[in-house]
């Protein structure tokens, strides 16, 4: 279902609405409280006004780390669309205490709601998330993760917006109070057109035990390292955000020369950014959860990173510019597009993985491994404005040379994760292929079976046949292929990444060969994908080899159906033997190339000759 049809439908549309009329309250709430604390109430608190500031950050920001363990525990252990319901009433019943305590100007008991406010949101976080994957199916997940994480910003953008706009009107405090009881009524009534959706696991009772549970709930992350790794991703980009975001006010003020005009263009500019990356990841992905994306973002994050700093002025003006003097300037359209892109490349790299933490993740733990995401994420935050503190104040740095710092952080960061997680790399590598040297279509894939075993054969036309069908195939495919294929330089590094199994003639190394045929039997019994190529070596001619009858062995001993399949157009391209040998400077590049795949035959019916008779049907005339 492509992304406009999903947010229409009444499965997502009520959930959208109500994360994302949420998100807006929250915002509105904070950044007037924060506002009227910076210059109505300043003189209303025993302390300073720097004092309020911080206090109130983290304030909003502590409960995500107390209570995001324990809210992932619930959320498993109930229906998670009554727990929305009863955590939108707990919000009314907050906001109606607030718009009171504004009216009254009680900016102590506003501080204390602050903080329970971000309880809600804490406890709002894991079920936000975890719902998804009951509420879409595996097609439609990514592009749910995108219209999210767009939602979220944009509610975010104008939530800030609308609070500060509230602030400066007559009978503020009416209406700042008015704005968030109405706008909780609604996240209300919109959660309650969410549909039901079934409890997964009811074994485990709820307790509140925020210490244990906390501990708990990051053991469980650490259970599977690409998890882990993709929440350390996820709250790193995090850390770049808060990092950019802190820096917009005294950015602005003191190297741009703008006023606050200004620092709301950069905030607009990142936002609508990352809702941009967020809906360019689902079409760039076609419907499915593509990790080839992630290094594509953390590039850009890297790139117009760099890019930030360089487009910074030499002397800052000596009155303050509007948002228009500010776009006369030589400097002022960079920045904004600098911005945009860096939020671009954030939504390409978040979307993809928050998709696999949920599809992912165990469905028992599903909520418990968003709320360790959540945990980090709020750890990463704060370490933010600490590693603001040490490079501005202690070290002395300028703003720009704190952000070209972090760009290069960013690409240390994230040779890292790829090279403790080479799956995001592969991903990366057959992503690109499948859309610059070849122009890749598919059919017919529906009838590789979405779940359990089965073996797909293909004919076996050049060196990157694999990669191919790797990147067209929604699932993971252990492949076997030819040993002198898979020794190749760097290419080793990337089929080793895949799992894929070496293979050659008994003759030539019979270990080897049993190798090949015993690991084709687990992973076969493990439910998964293998994909072979009967022919046993590339084509030189064009044509289809006979196929071996290596094929029956493998399901005599696993019997597993088995899709045959034919690769199209590949015959003549760069990596194909045609003319003086593959590597060569010539054939076509940007080829059009099909993956067709037939009807899966039951293990009984299989034989050799019957499967290449199959194949070259498939494959008909075109080469």
């Amino acid at each position: 279902m492509s992304a406009r049809k999903i947010i229409k439908s009444r499965r997502f549309l009520p959930f959208f609405l109500t994360q994302a009329l949420g998100a807006f309250n929250d915002n509105v709430f904070k950044n007037a409280l924060m506002l009227l604390l910076a210059f109505t109430a300043a003189n209303a608190l025993p302390w300073s006004t720097d004092v309020t500031m911080n206090l109130a950050a983290g304030l909003f920001i502590l409960p995500f780390l107390l209570f995001s363990a324990t809210a992932g525990t619930l959320a498993d252990s109930m229906c998670k669309s009554r727990l929305i319901r009863l955590l939108k009433l707990t919000e009314i019943i907050l906001m109606l205490l607030a718009a009171v305590a504004f009216y009254f100007q009680q900016y102590l008991v506003l501080l204390g709601l602050l903080f329970l406010m971000g309880s809600q949101s804490a406890f709002f976080g894991p079920v936000k998330y975890a719902i998804l994957p009951q509420l879409l199916d595996d097609k439609e997940l990514l592009a749910g993760n995108a219209w999210v994480e767009m939602g979220t910003f944009i509610a975010i953008l104008l939530g800030t917006i609308t609070g500060g706009l509230l602030v400066g009107t007559e009978h503020a405090l009416l209406w700042v109070g008015a704005i968030i009881v109405l706008f909780a009524a609604l996240g209300y009534l919109t959660s309650r057109a969410i549909p039901a959706v079934g409890q997964v696991d009811k074994a485990e009772r709820f307790s509140f035990a925020p210490v244990k549970q906390t501990l708990q709930t990051i053991k469980i992350s650490y259970a599977n390292r690409t998890l882990y790794l993709a929440i350390m991703a996820i709250s790193w980009f995090w850390f770049l955000g808060a990092s950019y975001l802190t820096q917009f006010p005294n950015f602005t003020k003191t190297v741009l020369g703008g006023d606050n005009t200004v620092v709301t263009a950069l905030l607009v500019a990142f936002s609508v950014g990352v809702g941009l990356g967020s809906m360019l990841c689902e079409r760039l992905s076609g419907n499915r959860v593509e990790l080839g994306i992630v290094p594509l973002g953390s590039i850009g994050l890297t790139v117009f990173g760099c890019s930030l700093y360089f487009s910074a002025p030499e002397q800052v003006a000596v009155q303050l510019l509007s948002l228009g003097a500010f776009l006369q300037s030589g400097y002022g359209w960079w920045v904004l597009f600098d911005l945009t892109l860096i939020g671009v490349s954030g939504g390409l790299f978040i979307v993809p993985l928050y998709a696999i933490l949920q599809k992912r993740a165990e469905p028992g733990q599903r909520a418990r491994m968003i709320a360790a995401n959540n945990i980090f994420n709020a750890l990463f935050m704060v370490v933010s404005a600490l590693a603001g503190i040490l490079f501005l104040s202690v070290l002395g740095l300028t703003i720009p040379q704190y952000f070209l710092i972090l760009a290069i952080m960013n690409a240390v960061v994230a040779l890292y994760v790829y090279s403790q997680v080479p799956e995001f790399t592969l991903r990366f590598v057959i992503y690109l292929l499948s859309h610059t040297l070849y122009r890749v279509r598919s059919h017919g894939l529906d009838h590789i079976p979405e779940e359990g075993a089965a073996v797909l054969v293909a004919n076996h036309v050049s060196y990157v046949d694999a990669m191919l069908i790797a990147g067209a195939v929604r699932r993971p495919v252990r492949f076997v292929m030819e040993k002198a294929i898979y020794d190749l330089p760097v290419a080793n590094w990337l089929f080793k990444a895949a799992r894929t199994i070496p293979i050659c003639s008994k003759q030539k190394d019979e270990q080897v060969y049993e190798a090949a045929f015993a690991a084709i039997k687990r992973e076969l019994a493990d439910g998964n994908l293998v994909c072979i190529f009967p022919e046993g070596r590339l084509t030189k001619t064009g044509d289809i080899d006979n196929f071996r009858p290596g094929i029956e062995r493998i399901i005599s001993e696993s019997p597993v159906p088995v899709v045959p399949m034919a690769l199209q157009g590949l015959w003549g391209s760069f990596f194909s033997h045609h003319g003086k040998g593959a590597f060569k400077l010539k054939g076509r590049w940007w080829s059009k190339v099909q993956l067709v795949a037939a009807e899966a035959i039951p293990a009984a019916a299989v034989s050799a000759a019957d499967l290449e008779r199959r194949v070259r049907t498939l494959r008909s005339d075109t080469r």
